[in-house]
């Protein structure tokens, strides 16, 4: 396997420690949709700007029309997943606790949908390291 297939995953662990650190320093006296709406716009011309950079000709608004439910239902997902992280810490969770709950609540539950929606097997491995995981939960919530 090649820097292509992990590069990726490497980034997104990275932004994931760099998203709870920041996540959890949000002022607590700051509205949280207000916290979101900053960061949003943030990401927004973020992306916008990337786009130009690497777009081949097409413009912005035509791409945009190419959306589909998944798009307007990733914005919610990650909205609610960002505001339930931001109150999981003001009400005392710790960044490692809340980030490895759900991350391996998702994993079962992820494991579960694969197999339904995508025909993706659930082998012994994947079965064994589920179990793996909600013991390791099992012991850093305890």
């Amino acid at each position: 396997m090649t820097i292509a297939y992990y590069w990726p995953i490497a980034l997104g662990v990275a932004a994931n420690i760099v998203y709870h650190l920041c996540a959890k320093y949000v002022p607590a006296s700051m509205n949280p949709f207000a916290s979101l709406t900053a960061t949003y716009l943030v990401a927004t011309v973020c992306s916008a700007g990337l786009y130009l950079v690497t777009n081949k000709g097409v413009g912005l608004l035509r791409e945009v029309g190419k959306m589909n439910w998944a798009s307007v239902v990733l914005g919610l997902a990650v909205m609610c997943m960002e505001f339930g992280y931001i109150i999981a810490y003001r009400v005392g969770w710790e960044v490692s606790k809340a980030s490895a709950t759900q991350t391996v609540i998702g994993i079962a539950v992820l494991l579960v949908a694969g197999a339904v929606l995508f025909r993706e097997p659930i082998t012994l491995k994947k079965a064994l390291g589920v179990l793996l995981c909600l013991a390791g939960l099992f012991l850093i919530n305890n």
